[in-house]
């Protein structure tokens, strides 16, 4: 169970957030073009979704097609979620100057946690915990969503507010 622990965590979630977090920060933080808080959810999920494709590429070449199927239906959408929920912190940090250490912390923290639970579920390799794995991932669907929506809907306000 440590030893789980510590390749859901450590190992996988909070060195491939870390990747991640940064890739937004160094390469997209700064640009002229990230000019609103659903902005935030676009990049991250773009950096999110160019890491999922590699590690699937990746775990297609380790372990066969039938193992890149799966992962299609489970690690691509959550990495999308992690990715969502990075850029959702990044959008309000970006733009809610009094709040941005906090929210850059959020921007890293969340997914990192998300990602950890995913993969600990999942390297504990207990049978029954295939029920919990699904929970989970209808969680994250939702979880994800609700971030969108709620970004969304701000910036429906912006718009309608402009015209």
């Amino acid at each position: 169970m440590d030893l789980a622990f510590f390749h859901s965590f450590i190992q996988a979630g909070f060195i491939e957030e870390l990747f991640k977090f940064l890739a937004v920060l160094l390469l997209i933080w700064r640009n002229k073009n990230f000019d609103e808080k659903y902005d935030g959810i676009v990049y991250a999920v773009f950096v999110s979704m160019g890491f999922a494709l590699v590690e699937n590429i990746l775990y297609v070449f380790g372990y066969g097609m039938g193992t890149g199927i799966i992962r299609a239906f489970t690690a691509v959408p959550a990495h999308a979620i992690f990715g969502i929920s990075m850029g959702y912190y990044l959008g309000l940090a970006k733009f809610k100057p009094s709040r941005r250490s906090t929210y850059l912390a959020l921007a890293f923290i969340v997914p990192w946690m998300l990602h950890g639970f995913y993969d600990f579920i999942l390297f504990l390799e207990i049978d029954w915990l295939l029920i919990i794995f699904v929970i989970y991932l209808i969680f994250l669907y939702i979880f994800g969503l609700n971030r969108i929506i709620k970004l969304y809907k701000t910036k429906k306000q912006i718009i309608y507010k402009s015209n």
